[in-house]
């Protein structure tokens, strides 16, 4: 069996697994949808933990995408699996999270810039390429508004508004890919066709196509991100439950394994971008009430004089 395969199992197994138990406490501190949205941080270190299992395990096939004018290839394939690691702890334990989700994002971006950028097709038609750079810069934002609901102002607000605003933009056109070509398989909507083994598979990217607008729209209005990311999240995680590791199962001991294993990584970290793009509401709505408290009693203070 390839240790690839079974590397990126594992890792994935026991983050979840460590992941839930240390929750618990933030689980059970938050309320309604909140509840739903902290669990974003978990699904994102599963997720992580996967690829840094197959910067690892294949480290040297890897090492062949990284920019041809960076020298040490290799080394950049370990440390970014290094990095992912380092993320992926620091989410399960809830430790220095406000740094490690500032510096994801910021080495997401990096791979917009040196990767995916310096790769645009030249008539600009392919809408695969379109839809890679959007799913990057993405993750990048869902890191971004986690790392913004824990720092200051003005810092924070402004990583949470541009972060949330990029998420919710990027399901609404990820929505549309959904309408358009209803037989990719959905999610992140990419090249792979849904399995002919699937009942009603047109039915399916339409439903969760309907499912990423709602979130998206719903991203963009203050009053309903809580809800949306929520919603959203919850069911890219049930998709990712019911219909990509069942097919990562069914590829587990063919040459389609990692491959299978990859679209239960991405769609898991995408779910978990959705639903960190609802973090920092109970923050915001907390400082509003207490400036709404502060300015009632200035206000009844004026008054009494």
């Amino acid at each position: 069996m390839n240790p690839e395969v079974w590397g990126m199992t594992l890792a994935g197994i026991a983050s979840l697994a460590a992941g839930l138990v240390l929750v618990k406490d933030r689980f059970r501190a938050a309320s309604g949808a909140g509840r739903i949205v902290v669990l974003g941080a978990v699904f994102e270190a599963v997720a992580l933990a996967m690829f840094a299992a197959e910067h690892f395990l294949d480290a040297h096939n890897l090492a062949t995408i990284v920019p041809h004018w960076l020298p040490l290839p290799l080394f950049w394939t370990y440390f970014v699996g290094s990095a992912w690691v380092a993320t992926a702890v620091s989410y399960i334990a809830w430790r220095q999270v406000r740094w490690s989700a500032a510096l994801t994002a910021l080495l997401l971006l990096t791979f917009v810039v040196t990767l995916d950028l310096p790769n645009l097709p030249k008539p600009g038609h392919d809408r695969f390429f379109w839809i890679l750079l959007v799913r990057e810069t993405s993750f990048a934002s869902g890191a971004m508004v986690l790392a913004g609901s824990l720092w200051r102002e003005p810092v924070g607000p402004v990583l949470m508004r541009v972060g949330r605003t990029i998420v919710g933009l990027v399901a609404i056109f990820y929505a549309i890919e959904h309408f358009l070509f209803p037989r990719n398989v959905p999610g992140v909507p990419l090249e792979k066709m849904t399995p002919a083994w699937f009942p009603a598979p047109v039915l399916l990217a339409y439903a969760v196509g309907i499912v990423l607008l709602a979130a998206g729209i719903g991203l963009l209005i203050p009053r309903t991100v809580r809800v949306a990311a929520a919603t959203g999240g919850a069911a890219l995680v049930v998709l990712t439950a019911l219909f990509y590791v069942p097919i990562a199962v069914m590829e587990f001991r063919t040459p389609l394994a990692v491959e299978g294993l990859n679209y239960v990584g991405d769609t898991l970290l995408y779910a978990a971008t959705i639903l960190l793009a609802g973090m920092g509401r109970d923050r915001q709505q907390a400082t509003g009430n207490r400036e709404q408290a502060l300015g009632i009693r200035e206000q009844a203070l004026g008054v009494g004089h």
